[in-house]
Parts: C-alpha cells; structure tokens; sequence
C-alpha cells in the first residue's frame, strides 16, 4: 500500500541546532569543493539559461564543451532569436532531447517581443516565459541576480530527503510541492546562492542516486537517511542502498527499455539524418526509414509517421505529407 504523504504543512522543520550545523558544514565543504564549471564564472542571464536548458537530462562533462560554442555562435538573446531555427538545432546537437534548443529559442523570442530583450528577474515573470518552470525560473532569479529563492532540480531533491526526511526508496516521502516547501524553510539567510550550488554538488559528487559515499560526506551524522542505513548495516554505503533500491524495483516490477529501440534513439537519428542533407532537402518517409533503422519495413510505417508528426509538433522538424521532412 502506497504510504499518504504529509502535507506540505505538516513537513517537519528541522531542529534549529541540526541547521545550524548543516548550513555551517555543507557551506564550508562547498567554498573547498566547488566544481569549476564555467557558468558559475558569470552572472549574465542569458548564459545561465542556456546551461540550465542544456544541463536538463545531460551530464555535466558533455555540456561544458557545447555551452561554449552555443554562446559563441549565439551570443546574446537576441541573436538567438533572430537565428534560424535548423542553425539553432544543428549548433545543440549531439546533447540530444533537441526539443530543448527549440523550447530555447522560443524563451528567447518571447524575451525580445515581451521583455525588450531582458531576461525577467523575478519568479513570478520568469514563470510567464512559455517552457521555463519552478526549477529554471528559481535557478535563474537565484544565479543570475542573486534572489534569495529555493530552487529543487533532482540532485537537490534526493539531498533533501536524505538529510531532513530519510531514504527515498522504495518511494519518496515528499511530494513536489512538499520537497520545495523544505527548500524554503531550510535556506540559509542570505546565502542562497552558494546553498542551493552546495547541495547540487553535494549531489553530484558525493550523494549520488545509487552510490552514495557516506564516509565522504561533511554532513553525513546529521542525515537522516544515514541513521536510516546505519540500523540496517554495521557499514552505511552505496551497497546498502543499491539492494534497498533493486528490492524497491523488483517489487514493482519496474523494467527499462533497450535505449536503441526507443523513441527517444529515432528521434535523434532523424534529426542527425537531416542535419546531413542540404537545407531545403527532404526526404520522404520510404526514403528515411531505411536510413534510420536497418530493418525498418512497410509495417513500420505508421510508427514512423506518429514519431516524425511528433518531431513536427515540437518544432524539431518540418513534415509535409505529401513532400517529406526536413529540418525547420
């Protein structure tokens, strides 16, 4: 039975003395540890939004080299705006999830026709650009002009639960707005910034999704997750938590995909297909199936046409039934 998650009102607050301890460690653990990631050399919005769009499902090593020659090639948000649409695509690509360089130009578009080209400052403006959510209006009002805000990308979700709430597995305890309301009650006065990268890094480098290195962590005796390990083992690790993890799944009988016979995949090899082609080239879908998967046959062919009218949708191609497809 699925457990009743509190609601936001009843999310515990943490004792002021374990906070107090917390902000002090996790603090001076980051001011040592910090990542040297170049879009926290800058306070320009723009930039910022761009590696927060790129960084959404894509590790951090394969951003840094694109976020340079995406801001090379369009340096300011109005030359974004003003690019075409299969320049824009063609400069993301590989990172993948190319639906994102579209959503990103459209913020771009709706910064210049609403905004004269400024990048909002406040969460409730930021909100009002079509494609940017919670996370992304906070990171920006946060990282850009140092608002004191909460923002919960999933690193910082999973450090929250563990330290104020407990394991997260078989399910988390939190709902959303539930994790964002801890973000809140749990920032550090005047310290948002440096919190909220804090706990990102701390994320990424040290409580990781299935391996958490607790015996590396500057917070690990006030986190509630590792009590929690710590009355299932005489050694709290990654180890116990990959088998607390794998139970969870079994249980619910959860299963992944092979990702080379995903949507996903095609998608991608249909865009890099297209990339290949001179601009106003199409190729119709007899012609593209076959490029796209070796043992494609005509019975792929409504498959085929729902994944390219999707594309379409999203803005990552242009499909005309009749003509073909190729990039916008």
């Amino acid at each position: 039975m699925r457990r009743s998650s509190p609601s936001s009102s009843t999310v515990a607050q943490p004792a002021p003395e374990q906070l107090a301890r917390v902000h002090h460690l996790l603090l001076e653990w980051y001011a040592r540890e910090q990542r040297p990631l170049p879009w926290r050399a800058t306070s320009d919005p723009y930039a910022i939004l761009v590696s927060e769009i790129m960084l959404q499902q894509t590790q951090v090593e394969r951003v840094i080299p694109k976020y340079h020659e995406f801001l090379s090639r369009f340096p300011t948000v109005a030359d974004l705006a003003a690019a075409p649409t299969a320049a824009v695509i063609s400069t993301w690509v590989p990172l993948g999830y190319n639906q994102r360089a579209v959503r990103l130009q459209a913020i771009a578009r709706q910064v210049v026709s609403d905004y004269q080209g400024r990048i909002p400052d406040s969460l409730e403006e930021l909100l009002k650009l079509k494609g940017i959510g919670r996370y992304t209006a906070g990171a920006i009002a946060c990282f850009a002009y140092r608002r004191q805000v909460a923002t919960v990308d999933t690193n910082i979700r999973r450090v929250l639960h563990r330290l104020f709430i407990g394991l997260e597995h078989p399910e988390p305890r939190l709902s959303d707005a539930e994790t964002l309301a801890l973000a809140e009650q749990v920032l550090p006065p005047g310290r948002a910034y440096e919190w909220n990268q804090a706990l990102m890094d701390l994320g990424a480098m040290i409580c990781t999704s299935a391996s958490p290195q607790c015996e590396r962590c500057p917070v690990c005796e006030s986190c509630a997750a590792y009590r929690e390990l710590s009355a299932q083992s005489l050694f709290p690790s990654g180890t116990v938590l990959r088998t607390l993890r794998k139970v969870a799944e079994k249980k619910s009988g959860y299963q992944t995909q092979p990702f080379t016979q995903s949507d996903r995949y095609f998608r991608g090899r249909i865009v890099a297909l297209l990339r290949t082609l001179p601009p106003e080239q199409r190729l119709s879908l007899a012609e593209l199936g076959p490029r796209i998967k070796p043992s494609y046959t005509e019975a792929d062919l409504p498959w085929l046409q729902r994944l390219v009218s999707r594309l379409a949708r999203d803005g990552l191609v242009d499909y005309q039934e009749e003509e073909g497809v190729r990039l916008p």
